[in-house]
């Protein structure tokens, strides 16, 4: 007969996330990032054709949305240089901060979130691999956008070539157009804020946050508005793939980490424990009323509570 736990001790100390142990997995996350940006360079007239396609088929569904933006930056520095700034840097920043909010305040959900957006980061590296596309700021002239980043650069610590630090374009993919990351984590940003924020500010926040980014990458000629489509896009599907890739990760935990069970290991992704109620099981098992066919079945009428089971109830007399 198995033995019985007491409730909630399928959870225990050791299945805490610890920061020292989720650092070094953003960070290979992140450095995967950079490694697939860097691995896409290369095809120039592939990435060209890429986006002319994309604005090709903007043209067909009548959707315009960068032009218009793209000369309203040009044209106005108080909107332009800001949106350089917004463009450059904030996605490195609220990210981070927003990850490291739920690791401190939302320990119950933040596993579920860092795997949705790291599996969406993912999805993400695949399309820059397989599809390079050229951003509008580096098409020809007769294409009708201006990179603001160039124009702007004299005020930002970023050089003419990218948004990275002057010097440093080189190192960075400039054709990692499709899908809009930028607009992927903002997205991802703006669901946290709006569900786990606890005032009304930070639900504002939540709205505004990835709106205002996908008008900064058009504006600023980064991005079609068809790879902020595929950014979403993206976040749909690294959120649908999430809980697959969690029960992935827990099997593999399972078989390298001593003394850890399946049922240990899901208890993680849980957004309430396994064990609820006062209700007492054995390991492994997540509904009492399972051993009720037992009962029915080999026990006698007036065997005890030990006999017919753990937990079972005792015959009325």
């Amino acid at each position: 007969m198995p033995q019985t736990e007491k409730p909630g001790t399928e959870v225990t100390s050791g299945t805490r996330l610890r920061w020292w142990t989720e650092l070094p997995l953003i960070l290979l996350v992140y450095g995967c990032y950079l490694a697939g940006r860097l691995l896409a360079r290369g095809d120039t007239s592939g990435a060209v054709d890429h986006g002319l396609a994309i604005l090709r088929v903007e043209k067909t569904l009548r959707l315009n949305a960068e032009h218009p933006l793209n000369r309203l930056f040009t044209r106005e520095p108080w909107l332009g240089i800001p949106a350089d700034f917004w463009y450059a840097s904030l996605h490195y920043i609220v990210t981070p901060v927003i990850l490291v909010w739920l690791f401190r305040k939302r320990s119950e959900i933040y596993r579920q979130a860092r795997t949705w957006l790291m599996t969406s980061t993912f999805i993400g590296l695949i399309g820059f691999t397989l599809l390079p596309t050229c951003p509008p700021r580096l098409l020809e002239a007769k294409y009708g956008f201006v990179d603001t980043m160039a124009q702007y650069s004299s005020y930002g610590w970023w050089g003419g070539e990218a948004s990275a630090p002057r010097g440093m374009g080189g190192m960075t993919n400039q054709y990692a157009a499709m899908p809009s990351l930028h607009c992927g984590w903002a997205l991802w940003c703006g669901v946290m804020l709006w569900r786990y924020g606890n005032s009304r500010l930070t639900k504002v926040l939540g709205v505004a946050y990835p709106l205002l980014t996908a008008i900064v990458v058009m504006g600023t000629a980064n991005h079609y508005f068809l790879d902020a489509v595929a950014g979403v896009a993206v976040m749909g599907a690294g959120f649908l793939l999430a809980p697959y890739v969690m029960r992935v990760a827990d099997a593999i935990r399972v078989r390298i980490v001593p003394g850890t069970s399946l049922v240990t290991a899901r208890s993680e992704s849980a957004d309430s424990p396994v064990v609820s109620g006062g209700c007492q099981t054995s390991a492994g098992e997540r509904i009492p009323s399972q051993r009720e066919p037992r009962l029915a079945s080999g026990a006698e009428p007036d065997a005890s509570p030990s006999d017919a089971g753990d937990g079972a109830p005792a015959t009325a007399r």
